[in-house]
Formats: structure tokens, sequence, C-alpha cells
């Protein structure tokens, strides 16, 4: 029933859209875009803070008229480490309608590391303001924690991959020394693609959001896509993709895999879209630690 009621609603949507856009064509698009970029979950409720994340220290960063929330789990490097930029600070980046809680089962791999781990909401998710969500503004989220804390390691699920991804491409951090990539997209065009046919929008709606795209971007939609900034990328990854992801098919994770010189692609079954895996997680905390 729940799958029947998605299709009819979905299907209505589009269909008022596609109407809409003979008429008002700013509105559709505008009406169209709005639906494709504001996440319906997500955010945490206020007094309602998932455990995961009352242990860490909380800090809210300002930026561009936003407010997104960061969770520190401080390691055991000294503060000298810290001065000198040795320290090895982990930045991870959850992905589409998540937040920062989701990194439960990797945390538990992580900490006994001694590295200091950073978690942010991304913007419109868990603590964070704004109600846009795309790889770019979120890129520029991770610039500004780029700036202050000079992590070694960033990890990104999902959206998460995709605007780390796109963070290197627009702001190149040699300081930034290993990836870890998991479950993510590389085409923004397959993204917008899967969006203009879930709702069955008509070519005109497909021609108003690409120039949308491009407009707000600064890049076409074909140039848009992780794999092809991969090629000029000079830190070390893991890229890792199930074989059943339904939600970003694996072929994205293989495109990385062929396009980044300097990494490591572990395709695993049965784990979906959420990547959570003990094993895994041992093999991405192995990567991190060795020299």
């Amino acid at each position: 029933m729940k799958k029947i009621n998605y299709f009819l609603i979905t299907k209505s949507v589009g269909l008022y859209i596609n109407l809409l856009s003979f008429f008002y064509p700013e509105k559709a698009k505008e009406i169209a875009y709005t639906i494709f970029s504001q996440p319906r979950k997500g955010k945490i409720k206020s007094g309602k803070l998932p455990k995961t994340l009352q242990s860490a220290q909380q800090e809210t960063l300002h930026y561009d008229g936003e407010d997104f929330q960061t969770y520190i789990w401080q390691g055991s490097e000294d503060s000298s480490q810290r001065r000198t930029g040795q320290s090895q600070i982990i930045l991870l980046l959850h992905g589409w309608e998540s937040n920062a809680s989701r990194w439960k089962k990797l945390l538990n791999q992580l900490k006994p590391t001694g590295k200091t781990i950073i978690a942010i909401d991304a913007p419109g998710h868990g603590l964070s303001s704004g109600k846009e969500f795309n790889a770019p503004r979120y890129a520029e989220f991770i610039h500004i924690l780029a700036q202050k804390y000079n992590p070694k390691t960033l990890i990104g699920h999902s959206i998460g991959g995709a605007a780390i991804t796109y963070y290197l491409h627009k702001y190149p951090n040699d300081h930034i020394e290993k990836i870890v990539l998991l479950g993510t997209p590389s085409s923004f065009k397959k993204i917008s693609d899967n969006f203009v046919n879930i709702l069955s929008l008509n070519n005109k709606m497909k021609n108003l959001l690409e120039k949308h795209y491009q407009e707000k971007f600064d890049i076409h939609i074909n140039d848009f896509a992780g794999h092809l900034f991969a090629k000029n990328f000079a830190q070390k990854a893991i890229i890792a993709h199930d074989i059943n992801d339904k939600v970003i098919l694996v072929e994205e994770g293989r495109m990385y895999a062929s396009s980044w010189k300097n990494s490591t692609y572990i395709e695993t079954q049965g784990l979906g879209h959420s990547m959570h895996d003990k094993d895994l997680y041992q093999k991405i905390v192995h990567f991190i630690t060795e020299a």
C-alpha cells in the first residue's frame, strides 16, 4: 500500500509540474528544484540528541547566513601535535536525509585509534540550519571546517562522498592525505535523470532543471561528475560500494575506482546502500592508521 501511495503521489506531483511548465515555467522549475533539493527527514528535534552524539563536544559554526553543527571526539594526541599540524584529524560527512549519528558503528572502530574525530550535520540536516542540500553547498561547509581543523582524512557516505570530491576539485588541499568513499554517487546527471524519471517530468522540465543547475553551480551537468574530478586527485583512497546498492548503483563506485589513480576498490555484497559492516570498517581503520 505504501508503494502504491508513493507512486500515486509522485506521479500526481509530476503531472502538476508538467502542466504548470506550459504556463508558468519559472514557477514549475522552482517547485521541481525545491522538491529535488530539500530533504524530508534527517533533522534532529530539539532536546532529542541521539545518544551517539551526546558524548561529543558540540560546536556550532556560522557561514553565509547559516549555522552548521559539528561534533568533536577529542583524541589522545597532545597539543604540540595539533599546533604543528601533525595531528591526524578525521572528518566524517554523512549523506542525504541523515545526520552525524549515522556514524555510530564506525565511531566504535575509530575511537581506539586515538585520533580526533569530527562529524558534521550537513545543510538542512541534524541540528544545522537551512533547507537546501546539494554537494556544492556541502563542499563549502567542508572548506570552512578544513581551514579551521586541518583534517588529514575525509570519510563520506553517499552525497557526503560526492561533496568531498567536489570540495577537492574546487578547493585543492594537499594537507588532506586520505579519502574514504562509501556508496558514493559520481554523475550528477544520473541523479537528476533519476529524479526526472521518478516524477515523470517532461523534456521541457528536464531542460529547465539542467539549465538551472548550470547557472547555479557554474558547471555543465555532464562535467559535474566525481570520477572526472578524481583523475586529478593525489590522495590515497578507499572506494567501497555494494553490488546490491539500489540507491546508488555499483557502476558509480567502479567509475571512481577506474579514475582515481591511488585508490583501492572494495566491492561488497549484501550491505545495500548503508555500507555498515564491521569487517569493512576494520579495513578502513587499517587504511587510516597505516604509514
